[in-house]
């Protein structure tokens, strides 16, 4: 089985900045792509941005220039540093990272608990 821990949500002014991380462990052999979602209440979850293991990064149009996505892969770890952060950004913000937990084996998706990150006028 593989753990996904978010860390890093809290409330932050509007403008501000925030710097999420997700640690994954457990039964890994590789990681493809880490991604990070979110979900706002009452609106669909949504992915802000991902990174695939050679660091090619992909972003939502709404934070193009003020996110950064990030991975370490050694220790299978991304982060998201989100600046400029605006009303609409506040969401659970969900990690998601596809493992592959042998050689043979495929590709399975796995998701963390979710790290809550509010954004006050």
């Amino acid at each position: 089985q593989v753990q996904l821990v978010e860390s890093g949500g809290n409330l932050v002014q509007a403008g501000g900045s925030l710097r999420l991380s997700c640690a994954a462990s457990g039964s890994i052999f590789s990681i493809n792509t880490m991604a990070w979602y979110r979900q706002a209440p009452e609106k669909q979850r949504e992915l802000v941005a991902s990174i695939d293991s050679f660091g090619s990064t992909n972003y939502a149009d709404s934070v193009k220039g003020r996110f950064t996505i990030s991975r370490d892969n050694a220790k299978n770890t991304v982060y998201l540093q989100m600046n400029s952060l605006q009303s609409e950004d506040a969401a659970v913000y969900y990690c998601n990272a596809r493992v592959r937990h042998s050689f043979l084996s495929r590709y399975d998706n796995f998701w963390g608990q979710g790290t809550q990150v509010t954004v006050s006028p």
